[in-house]
């Protein structure tokens, strides 16, 4: 499966390092150069509407789902292609995943992680088979991925498992793995 459309989960905060906020920018401006849309939370605050509006500088197609009770925190991007106001969480996730081919995660706290775990469980359980990338910006990720093998070596998770969540350091890098797992 082609990766035609891609869901980006990540931050509504920019982070401490500026390299956080210049990954997400990057990744919009590819996204958009290769004609990739992208679906994503729909704020405009953060990471998220850093690469949001890369995409839409770009000239790319941008699918927001936010839900009714984030539309005034994480304000809600208006420039969106198409914006979904949507009544829960649970159901922007399910939005975000039926409209995607394949998932790439950045930098981001609780609501990212429980984006992430969400989709690999979906997988595992072969609700889908669309792949996954984590864009380990500057080690962001390191902590987790040492813990993800941690929890294999204790054997509560399976390396096969394990296996389908792809990292890369660099955004070309992420794109490219996301895009051979895809023609898979």
């Amino acid at each position: 499966m082609a990766v035609a459309t891609l869901c980006v989960f990540c931050a509504s905060a920019s982070g401490t390092k500026p390299a956080y906020r210049q990954a997400a920018t990057e990744l919009g401006t590819r996204l958009a150069a290769k004609g990739i849309g992208l679906v994503y939370g729909g704020a405009t605050a953060g990471l998220m509407g850093a690469v949001a509006d890369a995409v839409l500088a770009g000239g790319g197609h941008v699918i927001g789902v936010i839900p009714h009770v984030l539309v005034d925190k994480e304000i809600s991007h208006k420039g969106c292609t198409e914006l979904h106001v949507v009544d829960t969480m649970h159901t922007r996730k399910a939005l975000m995943g039926e409209r995607a081919d394949g998932f790439l995660i950045l930098p981001g706290g609780f609501g990212t992680l429980e984006e992430l775990f969400e989709v690999l469980a979906w997988q595992t359980l072969r609700l889908h088979s669309k792949p996954m990338c984590l864009l380990n910006t500057e080690g962001f990720y390191d902590g987790l991925l040492t813990f993800l093998d941690h929890c294999v070596t204790e054997g509560v998770l399976k390396p096969r498992a394990r296996e389908i969540l792809l990292v890369a350091d660099t955004v070309d890098e992420a794109l490219e793995k996301l895009m051979t797992a895809g023609a898979d």
